[in-house]
């Protein structure tokens, strides 16, 4: 088993919105905000922001102006187990994983308890049944992804991930996995021995061009297990 970890979610970066999706530490729970779409859409196809003012409301949280009016780009879509990627990133997922093997989604999140700290956590995990080019889903299942759903060259590189149903999904409580030290953010040192480490130095977590590998895709899967997650097939 092979296994990368991808960095997914709203963040402070201007592709991410200049915003977090809120947490609460204590218990797990949290909302999943995607970044903003830039891309044109095919007709129909639009995920404004406002789905998700529902689930935020539930942690007293609103939208910042900045987003309220414009569309996600809703990667991974944990209600179609899918997700895309472009460039380099993925190239590497289809040169390094495939059917069985791991995506790990982590992402930044601010807890709504103490806003001060970031709270880098898992959110999702795929066990990949296949990967594809984006190119090649049918226009009847345009919208599973949101690759799918821009307009598309004919020769557009996009990969589209489907993962098993079952043992894939969004995560119905965050597993807080990082901690600041050395100046960034990154895996807790006892999780990297626990895991069998990663490819990038001393853990590192933030937005890279470089997607991190699991050096022990297996042991790493072990561990996640014995968490106990509940796996959940929607995006919030």
């Amino acid at each position: 088993m092979k296994g990368l970890l991808v960095r997914v979610g709203a963040d402070q970066s201007s592709g991410g919105g200049h915003w977090n999706g809120p947490v609460d530490a204590r218990t797990g729970k949290f909302v999943y905000v995607a970044i903003p779409e830039t891309e044109p859409l095919l007709e129909g196809m639009e995920k404004p922001f406002l789905m998700v003012a529902k689930a935020l409301g539930d942690f007293d949280w609103k939208l910042p102006p900045l987003l309220a009016w414009q569309h996600m780009h809703l990667d991974p879509d944990f209600d179609h187990l899918t997700y895309g990627d472009h460039g380099q990133r993925a190239k590497q997922i289809a040169g390094k994983v495939g059917p069985d093997d791991l995506l790990v989604f982590y992402a930044g999140l601010k807890d709504v308890r103490d806003s001060r700290h970031l709270v880098y956590a898992i959110i999702g995990l795929y066990v990949i049944e296949k990967i594809l080019p984006a190119v090649r889903v049918p226009a009847s299942q345009s919208d599973i992804n949101a690759h799918t759903r821009r307009v598309l060259e004919a020769d557009a590189e996009d990969i589209v991930v489907r993962a098993h149903t079952g043992v894939s999904g969004r995560l119905e409580k965050c597993l807080p996995i990082g901690e600041f030290r050395d100046l960034a953010y990154r895996v807790r040192r006892d999780l990297l021995e626990k895991w069998g480490g990663s490819t990038v130095k001393d853990g590192y977590l933030q937005r890279s061009a470089r997607l991190p590998e699991l050096k022990d895709a297996d042991r790493f899967y072990s561990w996640f297990i014995r968490q106990n997650p509940k796996l959940i097939e929607r995006n919030n």
